[in-house]
């Protein structure tokens, strides 16, 4: 297991203050960036629950911070990591529609987004290295 999915999983385990997904995601890669946690924690705040209108999954949004702070932000990148999560997740990436998906079939709901933020923080780790930043 690699440090990065060592550290998504110690930040999901905070109960108090909660991270949300966009959060869990940037903060797992913030220190190695030089961002501090706090600022990193309020960089994510109004990622959660897809933008807090039900849109966009904050795993997206949280990878795409942690690409910009390492310098990948081009567009095939960017392309690549959404079609990896529309892949893995039919096509969907709103939050609204991801949480309705899982709920119809039973599932809960932290241990659903727990899944989608070890999966980008391992597929970021990923491109992070492909792309000589880590």
């Amino acid at each position: 297991m690699s440090k990065y999915l060592d550290r998504a999983k110690e930040i999901r385990a905070i109960v108090e203050p909660h991270h949300n997904c966009a959060q869990s995601v940037l903060m797992s890669f913030n220190k190695d960036a030089g961002i501090a946690d706090e600022l990193a924690y309020k960089m994510g705040a109004c990622f959660g629950l897809g933008m807090k209108s039900g849109g966009t999954c904050g795993v997206i949004t949280g990878a795409l911070m942690v690409l910009g702070l390492y310098g990948v932000d081009d567009n095939a990148t960017t392309k690549r990591l959404v079609d990896f999560f529309k892949e893995k997740h039919d096509g969907m990436v709103n939050c609204a529609d991801l949480l309705r998906v899982n709920a119809e079939h039973g599932g809960e709901r932290k241990p659903h987004c727990d899944a989608l933020v070890y999966e980008m923080v391992e597929f970021v780790e990923q491109i992070l290295i492909e792309n000589g930043k880590i």
